[in-house]
């Protein structure tokens, strides 16, 4: 078996540097890029936020050089026009964003209302590479149970609107609110996850396929697996870890497909719990597991999962990695603990964010 290709995609907030407010600078920080004939970031949703993403790896070392020096060149970019860049999942300051002027940004805002006025949250996709669109249905049915643990790892938006939620990742509560968002049902094969996509654009609810916001979907660009579940990481190494055991899951649960495991039968009911679980605690409480129907601690939620993909970490060259950046995550906790920790330790936003800026 060959190491599979693994690219992670990552959207940032462009952010004043001294107050940490988000700022609606996207189009100037990209004509920045492109005079300094560097590769220019790509833009969202919102003019407050910039997305970049790694070239395709199978050696996940290159993933993590690629993704610093993809952020080094944003923010010297940003720099320039007196922005400043996070790896934050939501602004924990106030801010009315900006919607990108484009059509069809403009539609969405205008149609969903104040869902697309608000949306102003950034994710971490991981794209892991398949053979065929069969396989990667194949697997989106099999890794569904632990898409829950991801967010709980990448927990990395614990404020909005200069408020404190209770949640470790309000953006996943805040993402959950479109109307194609979140877990899925057993699809059993290709045919049945095309003829979904294409009843949800029948239903013209949505404008097009770019707006299939499954937790896990067939990649409409790439051949890959899309998983979509987690914060934004304000580590890169954290991120790095994460696609590697989404990675890891792929290759595991794609050999099960093989052998004919069938996928678990767990309704979409359950995920959802346990996905609204991780996004309130993180790693600080238990945590649902799907499989078994039963609460357990976090560290012994990530124990069965890493002990699932034990072989697959093996044969990519990555268990050591993943060790050490699972540990850690459980001894210093997520990104949203070390936002509040700033926050309780100077009790002002401002310096939540702009300690995100620095070790973004």
């Amino acid at each position: 078996m060959t190491r599979r290709r693994v690219g992670i995609e990552e959207e940032l907030l462009l952010v004043h540097p001294k107050d940490g407010t988000p700022q609606p600078g996207f189009a100037k920080v990209r004509a920045e890029a492109l005079a300094r004939d560097e590769t220019p970031a790509e833009h969202e949703l919102k003019q407050e936020q910039a997305e970049i993403a790694s070239a395709p790896f199978k050696n996940l070392n290159h993933v993590r050089v690629d993704l610093r020096q993809r952020r080094d060149q944003l923010q010297a970019a940003a720099a320039a026009h007196e922005l400043a860049v996070a790896a934050c999942a939501t602004s924990p300051m106030q801010v009315s964003s900006t919607v990108t002027p484009d059509a069809r940004y403009q539609q969405m805002e205008g149609r969903f209302g104040l869902l697309g006025r608000q949306q102003l949250t950034c994710g971490m996709h991981v794209h892991v590479s398949i053979e065929s669109p069969d396989e990667g249905v194949a697997i989106i049915d099999r890794i569904r149970p632990w898409l829950p643990a991801l967010i709980a790892m990448s927990a990395n938006s614990p404020y909005w609107q200069g408020t404190e939620t209770g949640y470790a990742s309000f953006r996943t509560v805040i993402w959950g609110q479109w109307p194609t968002a979140g877990p899925t049902e057993l699809f059993g094969g290709l045919s049945e996850y095309n003829a979904l996509v294409a009843d949800l654009l029948t239903s013209g609810t949505i404008l097009d396929e770019g707006m299939v916001y499954f937790d896990a979907r067939l990649s409409r660009k790439y051949p890959t697996v899309e998983i979509r579940v987690a914060d934004v990481c304000t580590d890169v190494n954290d991120g790095v870890a994460i696609g590697a055991i989404c990675r890891a899951l792929v290759d595991t649960v794609a050999q099960q497909a093989l052998n004919g495991y069938a996928a678990p039968a767990i309704r979409s009911e359950l995920l959802r719990v346990a996905s609204w679980g991780a996004a309130r605690y993180g790693l600080t409480d238990t945590l649902f597991d799907s499989v078994d129907r039963r609460p357990v601690p976090a560290a012994d939620l990530l124990d069965r999962l890493l002990d699932l993909v034990h072989d697959a970490l093996v044969h990519n060259g990555d268990l050591a990695m993943v060790e050490h950046a699972v540990s850690r995550m459980l001894t210093r906790g997520t990104g949203a603990d070390r936002q509040r920790r700033m926050f309780t330790a100077n009790g002002d936003l401002t310096d939540v964010v702009l300690d995100v800026v620095g070790r973004t």
